[in-house]
């Protein structure tokens, strides 16, 4: 059967999945990179890879994988049967307080990068600054300097120009040193290649609904040593968080009463998304099902998303056999748990498929009602492979290590992992996020960037008879379609986007998944750039009362905010006055034409790295007072740019004016050259305005597209690049 990855993935399949020789010739094509993966993976069947049963699995597993019915996690895909061989994303690693089991962490860490893998470790084994060193006699410098020491070794070390490193940094609410680890990326430029974690203890929670003091304790005796108050810990947690979208919370004491192993250790870290506790040196297996293609607009397609989950599971399983894990440890670790991660793709897709909108009591019930059924199907799977092949090792210490359960292959088989890449090859939406956009950014020909219109809304509006050029045009324009009130209502209201859904239900959404998943959730909230700290503390409280297991939030544009805070009126001493930005050597932009009763006038708009930086505007004919005064017109404007004041401002300042030979364009008024400017600079920002955000967090370094805050990371939806993996 022929692979039916959509067109736009072809790029990024060859620049990262694809076998190539040394010169960086592609060697297969689509079709022989499944190939390769079913029959490495189907080694793992008992018999060896010559056997009956294992030439029938390959064939199962490619016919999965080709339907884009299922894929496995990127290290799977690019390294199964080549000679790297290590196949999973998502490690935990021990970091105890000594500096021989620090630096230690620091070597395996990476190695793992150096595999494709993602590290998570907490912190709040080490000592806090300036605390006794005896051996020394000397003071400590706490877990955060020490941070900084893996941050910089990541930074040294790519992963084959393929996945580049990301870690996951983690410090208990109760370390002495929380509150600076709670502040330590305000100032932009420090641990960026690290996500940061609070976990958040029941005994902390407890402490603020009572408007009570904890304990902060010491964890190089288990003393305390001073008290804090919950609800200024929890404040300075919302206002980081508010400010730059970190720290996450995890809820540290949730995620142990779901420990399957507790006999064999605390979970008291995650891998850099957030939705895999493990033990020390544990790694998990994660592959997610394609939902878009579990659905049509009669229901979903029971038997074959149960037929999927079992095949799916089977495929999982197999991966710890085969895989080349980087470490013995971490060997010996995953094979004693067998931890998988089956999830999900395509959530937002299936739900457009079944009519129902995102924000709706309908999603979260439909989301409880798939989760269910592929957490039960999994666990079904699971249970006859350890019936047929054996339970996991660790199965006597763990908590089906009763009667009801005689058979168990796996610790854990589900979890809801981000699908940043493996969702763009399988041309569908996000883990469970909803739509980012209508409009979607993809590859084309020549690495040109072109705007892909959603084919489920294009199908929609041709069946409704409201398809023109002109419509799409505007929804390439705006992403969201929530202000084209020639739409009906109920179509804006199925097609609404990550920005136009309130943060309660993006709460509601992943408390539902999170209901029947063993592991958590890779999810992001987000709010509008007016979100305020108490909206974030209230999603935050939601959370936790709503049985997440963590939570990561975004403010739409708080990262480019908070570099333009720094200079803000309300920051500024007494008589300071504001001093506009400098202009970069380098700058990109658009130029409009747009007729005036003076003649056509040329407006071009500019960008650096925080946004819309300056303005130049020229008359077709030159000369005159009337170009001198459209040049000063665009000097102050950039003046006003550069020094932090709101496109808004400056667009309602300049609309308006009036001069005696008004003209018109496209059936528009222009009242005067201002006025022509004004009227380019707000249809630029208005085409600009979800981008925005996309540019606060920087631009995606494969491929210079913008990175969105979805699945708790950064991801470029344009070549699938990942910043947590």
């Amino acid at each position: 059967m022929s692979v039916i990855f959509p067109n736009y993935a072809k790029t990024v399949l060859k620049k990262r999945y694809l076998k190539k020789d040394q010169q960086g010739n592609v060697l297969e094509s689509q079709e022989e990179m499944l190939q390769r993966v079913a029959a490495h993976v189907a080694r793992g069947d008992l018999g060896g890879e010559d056997s009956r049963e294992a030439q029938k699995t390959r064939e199962k597993f490619f016919k999965m994988m080709a339907n884009l019915w299922f894929l496995p996690n990127s290290p799977t895909l690019m390294n199964a049967g080549n000679q790297l061989g290590q196949l999973a994303a998502c490690f935990v690693l021990p970091v105890e307080d000594s500096m021989e089991s620090i630096f230690d962490a620091v070597k395996h860490t990476a190695i793992i990068h150096k595999s494709g893998g993602g590290t998570g470790f907490s912190f709040s084994r080490i000592r806090p600054a300036d605390d006794l060193v005896s051996s020394t006699r000397g003071v400590s410098s706490g877990p955060l300097s020490f941070m900084n020491v893996f941050d910089v070794a990541t930074e040294a070390v790519k992963q084959g120009g393929t996945r580049r490193g990301a870690n996951m940094g983690v410090l208990r609410v109760d370390h002495p040193d929380i509150q600076s680890f709670i502040t330590a990326k305000n100032d932009g430029g420090k641990l960026t290649n690290f996500n940061l974690s609070v976990a958040v203890t029941q005994q902390f929670l407890e402490a603020l609904e009572n408007g009570s003091d904890y304990d902060l304790i010491n964890p190089r005796d288990g003393m305390a040593v001073r008290r804090a108050s919950a609800a200024e810990i929890f404040d300075l947690i919302c206002a980081s968080a508010w400010k730059g979208g970190e720290p996450g919370i995890i809820f540290i004491d949730r995620i142990n009463q779901a420990n399957p192993t507790p006999q064999l250790g605390w979970l008291d870290a995650t891998n850099p998304c957030g939705e895999q506790p493990l033990l020390p040196f544990e790694s998990c297996t994660l592959g997610s099902i394609n939902l878009s293609r579990m659905a049509t607009s009669r229901g979903v397609m029971t038997n074959r998303l149960k037929r999927t989950v079992h095949a799916a599971v089977h495929f999982l399983d197999n991966v710890i056999e085969v895989n080349q894990y980087p470490l013995p440890q971490i060997a010996a670790a995953s094979r004693q748990t067998r931890k998988i991660g089956l999830g999900l793709m395509g959530f937002a897709d299936m739900l457009i498929r079944l009519n129902i909108p995102y924000d709706s009591q309908d999603a979260v019930d439909q989301a409880e009602s798939v989760m269910a059924l592929i957490h039960k199907e999994a666990r079904s799977a699971s249970e006859a492979l350890g019936k047929r092949r054996g339970n996991f090792p660790a199965y006597g210490k763990s908590v089906f290590n009763h009667p009801k359960t005689p058979h168990m292959r796996n610790a854990t088989v589900t979890t809801i992992a981000p699908t940043g890449t493996i969702s763009l090859l399988a041309g569908t939406s996000s883990g469970i996020e909803p739509l980012y956009s209508v409009s979607q950014a993809r590859q084309g020909l020549a690495n040109r960037s072109l705007a892909d219109i959603h084919p489920l809304f294009l199908k929609s509006v041709k069946r409704e008879g409201l398809y023109s050029a002109e419509l799409i045009k505007t929804v390439r324009e705006r992403g969201s379609i929530q202000t084209i009130e020639t739409l009906p209502r109920s179509l804006r209201r199925l097609f609404r986007t990550a920005h136009d859904i309130s943060p309660q239900w993006h709460v509601n959404l992943q408390a539902a998944f999170q209901k029947h998943t063993d592991n958590a959730v890779s999810k992001t909230v987000n709010f509008p750039a007016s979100g305020t700290q108490g909206d974030i503390a209230e999603a935050f409280l939601a959370a936790a009362r709503q049985g997440c297991k963590g939570i990561t939030v975004y403010r739409d544009g708080s990262r480019q905010n908070q570099v333009l805070q720094t200079g803000s009126i309300d920051n500024r001493a007494d008589g300071e006055r504001i001093a506009p930005r400098p202009r970069p050597q380098r700058t990109q932009g658009v130029t409009d034409r747009i007729s005036t009763g003076c003649g056509k006038l040329y407006v071009t708009i500019n960008s650096d790295a925080h946004g819309t930086c300056e303005v130049f505007a020229q008359m077709g004919k030159t000369g005159g007072c009337a170009s001198s005064q459209i040049e000063a017109s665009g000097r102050l404007i950039s003046l006003a740019l550069r020094s932090g004041v709101k496109v808004e401002a400056i667009v309602k300042q300049m609309s308006g004016i009036r001069c005696p030979s008004p003209s018109w364009q496209n059936g528009k008024m222009v009242l005067s050259c201002p006025d022509a400017m004004a009227q380019v600079i707000q249809r630029v920002a208005m085409a600009e305005e979800l981008k925005d955000a996309s540019r606060a967090n920087g631009m995606c370094p494969d491929c210079g597209g913008d990175l969105v805050h979805e699945e708790g990371c950064l991801n470029c939806r344009l070549c699938g690049f990942s910043k947590c993996s």
